[in-house]
């Protein structure tokens, strides 16, 4: 799997929560060549299907959220836009940042951004909450009315890039990164026999509510879950107790969140491929989309799988290439042996 050109592909998409189509549409495309089918659910979110050809054999679901955290006009004032966040926004970052309007064409704008000779001292060292930031669009009153509508989503500015030889830079890795595992799954289990028919999901709303993995697990109704995500990635000015090291491979959660079974295989396969893994204890709600899916229907086993990643719900989010080569070999493996000499759930 060539991670940087898929992920230069996904990540240059604008996909906010709620408004995820170009995105879902260009995972839908990658997916096609890799299943049996692919459809879109109510919501919006994208399942590629691949049968093992089993008379009622049981679902695993693969899920990776398609959805980035964004923005959502509210108003005009003197051609700027007023907004509020689509999911975790950390408005220390929006300052002169820029951003993409998602009208028809796009419009390029800027979050507008005092310059420190005309602030105070004492207001440099604060972050100016969202609803005193205005986008700057370059248009009057009536323009910016007419052409950006109240309600108009947008994202951040940019697409995805090598930084450095190991690492890979950009907008919304969170969590397509984690997509692009799951079609390097997809490729690794082409032709091999399974015991499972495989459900791989692109999931809309994680980052506002789930409600995209929510409503595809209750039409799937799958057996079990792996929900493959990011986690937080170290950097000088973190916690070694809160955060994984980028490169240190993929971190295999635990807790109430995670069924013991599922994590204990995952963890004794790591073994076998003599990977080196992570463990994260997740004491209540993992924060991914396996935390609704686990009390879907009658109850889901669920497994979290991330990838450590720094800056997370930044414009500029970092992961390491080789974790994500672990995670998708790692994984491709749990799902080839599920079912040999064993129950499946």
């Amino acid at each position: 799997m060539n991670y940087e050109q898929i992920l230069s592909r996904l990540c240059a998409l604008s996909g906010p929560s709620g408004f995820e189509g170009p995105a879902a549409e260009a995972a839908a495309d990658l997916l096609r060549p890799l299943v049996d089918q692919v459809y879109f659910t109510r919501l919006g979110s994208v399942v590629g299907v691949h049968r093992c050809g089993r008379d009622n054999a049981p679902k695993l679901l693969l899920d990776a959220h398609l959805d980035e955290i964004g923005f959502i006009v509210t108003g005009h004032e003197e051609g700027f836009l007023r907004f509020a966040p689509l999911g975790g926004v950390d408005p220390r970052m929006l300052p002169d940042r820029e951003v993409t309007i998602l009208t028809a064409p796009p419009v390029t704008g800027v979050v507008a951004c005092l310059p420190p000779h005309v602030q105070t001292a004492e207001n440099m060292d604060k972050s100016l909450p969202i609803k005193d930031l205005y986008i700057d669009v370059g248009l009057s009153q009536e323009e910016a009315e007419q052409r950006i509508p109240i309600g108009t989503p947008a994202t951040y500015r940019g697409g995805c890039s090598p930084l450095g030889e190991e690492l890979l830079q950009g907008k919304a890795l969170d969590d397509r990164a984690g997509f692009a595992i799951l079609l390097d799954v997809l490729e690794r289990l082409e032709d091999k026999p399974l015991n499972v028919d495989l459900y791989v999901l692109g999931s809309t709303q994680e980052e506002t509510h789930s409600t995209g993995a929510i409503t595809a697990a209750y039409e799937i109704a799958p057996s079990l879950c792996v929900a493959v995500d990011v986690t937080h990635g170290d950097s000088p000015d973190t916690s070694k107790n809160e955060t994984f090291t980028l490169g240190g491979g993929p971190v295999i959660g635990v807790g109430p969140n995670c069924a013991r079974s599922l994590s204990g295989r995952l963890r004794e396969l790591a073994g076998d491929l003599d990977m080196s893994v992570q463990i994260e204890v997740m004491p209540g709600s993992s924060g991914t989309n396996a935390w609704p899916i686990q009390v879907s229907r009658e109850g889901v086993a669920t497994a979290v799988l991330s990838i450590p990643e720094r800056y997370m719900h930044t414009p500029v989010e970092v992961v390491h290439k080789q974790d994500l080569e672990d995670t998708a070999r790692l994984l491709a493996a749990f799902v080839e042996r599920l079912g040999e000499g064993e129950p499946i759930c």
